[in-house]
């Protein structure tokens, strides 16, 4: 298990639910509140229906924290409603890029985990495979911002901040959970700069 795991619970459990404080839609689905951990059995089970491996510290976060639940937005989509996806090629003229669906096995492109629902094509997802595994990138299955990369090293790290935010009274409109540019390989990428 991460050493971050255990101040993790012990900063969410420090920060009570209170309405419209992130300015987010959909809060008050999850009232800051996690659901049942998942077993590893369970999440083996995922892996090897799609043929994928989650990053150790969103694995860990699952299996000992929450399966679904307190984050921003929606919330953690629950595991079992997981949904792969890819990045659309480059868009002319450096254009935003969308997400499609994947549905494993594929070796078209790397492949991304939609794990936060933020509503409409928003997307919150974690690489799964690729230069991008393990980070948080933000964007919109239908290309119309973003696709933009947590300075966040990891899951673990890009939560951690979203807890610190919140227990500091900011809301999700002062994240910043995203940075600029995704400064290691920009060439296959070419994201969008933070909105």
């Amino acid at each position: 298990m991460d050493s971050r795991i255990p101040r993790l619970r012990r900063k969410l459990a420090r920060i009570p639910y209170a309405p419209h404080r992130s300015h987010s839609f959909g809060e008050e689905r999850h009232a800051f509140r996690l659901g049942r951990r998942l077993s590893d059995a369970r999440v083996d089970a995922f892996e090897a229906e799609h043929d994928v491996e989650l990053p150790p510290p969103y694995r860990d976060f699952l299996t000992h924290v929450g399966g679904s639940g307190a984050s921003p937005y929606y919330g953690l989509i629950p595991l079992e409603r997981c949904g792969l996806f890819t990045m659309a090629p480059a868009a002319a003229a450096d254009g935003p890029r969308g997400f499609h669906r994947a549905y494993r096995p594929t070796r078209a492109g790397d492949l991304f985990l939609h794990v936060i629902e933020r509503g409409c094509s928003d997307l919150t997802l974690i690489g799964v495979t690729g230069p991008l595994t393990g980070r948080v990138i933000i964007g919109n299955a239908d290309g119309f911002w973003g696709p933009n990369v947590s300075s966040a090293a990891d899951f673990l790290a890009w939560y951690e901040r979203w807890l610190d935010q919140m227990a500091a009274g900011r809301d999700n409109r002062a994240l910043e959970l995203t940075s600029p540019r995704l400064r290691r390989h920009p060439h296959e990428y070419r994201l969008a700069p933070k909105l």
